[in-house]
Order: C-alpha cells, then sequence, then structure tokens
C-alpha cells in the first residue's frame, strides 16, 4: 500500500528563489508547497516532511515562533548576511545554506522528503558479551524480522565478523559493499543507499566485500548510519566487541543497544567488561540460555543492565545457515521468537503504541 508523503514545505516571496528551488525540485522528483506568509506557513509546519525556509522570510518566521522541529533549513541566493544566522537558530534551523553553491545537498534533501524519509529511524546495535555467543547470528535475525514489519538497513559494522551477507545466504547478490561506499565522498541520500545494497523481503544489507578493507573510516559509517535512518523504519547494526572511536560513536547514536551473552561464567565475565563501554539508559542483555552457569537474577546485576529477553540454542541453525537459508528458516524456532519479541518491546511499532 502506497502511504501518501506530503510535499516539502518552501516559505518565500522571491522570485530568484522559488526558479532555483522548483528546479532542483525537479531534478528531484517532487513538488514543493510554496507560500509567503506566515500564517499560512505555520499551519503546513508541523507535518510537511521538510521545511525550506527563504532568507527573505526568515526574520518573520521567527517573530512567529514556530514549533521546533526537525528537517528546517534556511536558503537564499548568493551571498547571505550574517544576521540571517540569528533568525535560522530562531526557526529551529538545522543549516543555511546558499544557492547555487548547495545545489547537489538541495536536490539530495529534496529527494529524501520525496521519498517520506524525512523521519527517523529507530537504530538498534548489538554487540556480543564474549566471542562466538551469536550476536551477528541474532542481529541477522532481527534485521529480517524488523525488514518483513515495515523495511530495514542492517549495517555490518564488524571488520572481523563473517560478513551478514553470508550469514542471510545473500553474498552471491549484487550491490554496493563496503569498499565501494568509503570512496563516496559528500552526502549519502537514503534513496541512493536503498537503490545500492543488496536487498531482501524488505531487509538491506550494508556489510563488506570478499577482500575487506582494514577498518572503517568514521565519515563512512556516520554518511551510512544517518541515510539508513532517514530511510529505513529501522537500522540494526552488527558492532565488534573490540572498542574502537568509530564504534563508541555509533553506540552513542543507537536508541537501543542489545548485548549477547550466554549464561557461563567466563561468558557473563567478558560481558561484565563490554557492558562498561555501553551507555546505560539503551542498554539491555540478550541471554543465550545454557545448562546452568549463572542465573538471570546474578547476570542483571554483574553487568548492572535489564535482561530483555532470554533464547534456547535452536537445533539446525548451523546448518540452515551454511545452506544459504538463512537464520529465521525454522519461523517458530528460539532464535525467531527471541527476534520477534525484541523487535516488539523495542521497534517502531512500539514506539508508536506509547505516542
Amino acid at each position: 500500500m502506497n502511504v501518501h508523503v506530503p510535499p516539502p514545505l518552501l516559505v518565500t516571496d522571491d522570485d530568484a528563489l522559488i526558479s532555483e528551488v522548483l528546479r532542483l525540485a525537479a531534478a528531484a522528483g517532487v513538488v514543493p508547497e510554496v507560500v509567503a506568509d506566515e500564517g499560512a506557513a505555520l499551519q503546513l509546519w508541523p507535518t510537511a516532511p521538510l521545511v525550506l525556509v527563504g532568507a527573505d522570510r526568515a526574520d518573520r518566521m521567527a517573530r512567529a515562533q514556530p514549533a521546533r522541529r526537525p528537517g528546517v533549513h534556511v536558503l537564499g541566493v548568493g551571498s547571505l548576511p550574517d544576521l540571517l544566522f540569528r533568525d535560522a537558530l530562531a526557526c529551529s534551523a538545522e543549516s543555511v545554506a546558499a544557492l547555487p553553491a548547495s545545489d547537489s545537498w538541495l536536490i539530495e534533501l529534496l529527494a529524501d522528503a520525496a521519498d517520506g524519509s524525512a523521519s527517523r529511524g529507530t537504530v538498534f546495535g548489538v554487540i556480543g558479551g564474549a566471542g562466538g555467543v551469536g550476536a551477528t547470528v541474532f542481529a541477522a535475525a532481527l534485521g529480517q524480522v524488523l525488514g518483513a514489519r515495515g523495511g530495514a538497513l542492517l549495517i555490518d559494522a564488524d571488520v572481523g565478523g563473517a560478513g551478514l551477507d553470508r550469514v542471510l545466504g545473500m553474498e552471491k547478490a549484487s550491490g554496493v559493499r563496503w569498499d565501494s561506499l568509503v570512496q563516496a565522498t559528500g552526502r549519502l541520500s537514503a534513496r541512493s543507499l536503498r537503490d545500492a545494497v543488496p536487498g531482501r523481503d524488505g531487509l538491506s544489507v550494508l556489510t563488506w566485500p570478499v577482500h575487506r578493507a582494514p577498518g572503517l573510516p568514521a565519515f563512512a559509517v556516520r554518511e551510512a548510519l544517518s541515510a539508513g535512518t532517514r530511510g529505513f523504519r529501522s537500522v540494526v547494526v552488527d558492532l565488534p566487541r573490540h572498542p574502537d572511536p568509530v564504534t563508541d560513536e555509533v553506540l552513542a547514536r543507537c536508541d537501543h543497544v542489545i548485548l549477547v551473552t550466554t549464561t557461563t561464567v567466563p561468558a557473563v565475565t567478558a560481558a561484565a567488561r563490554v557492558a562498561r563501554r555501553l551507555p546505560a539508559s539503551t542498554s539491555k542483555v540478550l541471554l543465550r540460555d545454557r545448562t546452568g552457569g549463572v542465573n538471570e537474577f546474578d547476570i542483571a546485576r554483574l553487568l548492572r543492565l535489564p535482561v530483555l529477553a532470554s533464547m534456547g540454542d535452536q537445533r539446525g541453525l548451523d546448518e540452515a545457515i551454511s545452506l544459504g537459508a538463512g537464520p529465521l528458516r525454522f519461523r517458530r524456532g528460539a532464535l525467531a521468537r527471541a527476534a520477534k519479541e525484541v523487535a516488539t518491546s523495542l521497534g517502531p511499532q512500539a514506539a508508536e503504541r506509547v505516542a
């Protein structure tokens, strides 16, 4: 079912600016709503996916005291006065841009708005408390569940991992991997990312080529995460266990962080070290039950994090992955149940129910 996306809003009475924006909007495949009156602008302000305020109307909009919201930008043609930045701040604008110097940036912004990607998706970080606990497999399963519930992007940020495309049986799927993305410059649009990376059944995957790079540049991860949150309802990031500046930055941008561990004493001990690096307000524990070991209460106390869910081992999982069927070959297995429980508790639908 197609969802109607309101047009971007352009607030200006400047014919030159209107002409420039309409030209760029045509290239992006969208037609903005143009208004000159601040009263009309205030009516459309809350629902427009993108708001562009002309330099000629920035002072009036500032005096009108519009509600603070994301996706507001102030535009002008040619050189812009310094006082414009004060008015832009009062309008809660994210940036002030001059045309034609910012033409490419504005086309991508308009394309994202046309695609319904102005709202921000929910970001899940999945990290293993120890090696071999199944964090990558769970990240893939969670991505599959969220993908079936409205579309999701699965980002492989673990350079030492097996590769999420191999876990999902998508290693032969055509599409862009990290090696191509790290060579790109400038802002990455949500539409470009969706069209470029491999995908199947509502799940898009950004992962590594066979001959992977020694690491990820910080700018590439930021752009991928930014485009992902603009273009998908959910983004799942498979994170490496060992600390590095990029991983710490991604963790800070996650809405939810899921620490996966088994209940053995060595695994819980290792998980406690990882837990100390995690943001306590957004982090929870997923347990892979093993016979004996540390009980759930003690794990929560030692890690100082709440236990979100638990799951038993799933028979036939390794075989399913080896055959290219992916981790959710058994839709009623322990892994599928845990992924669905996490998606229901923390996913976009849960946020909508609370709202």
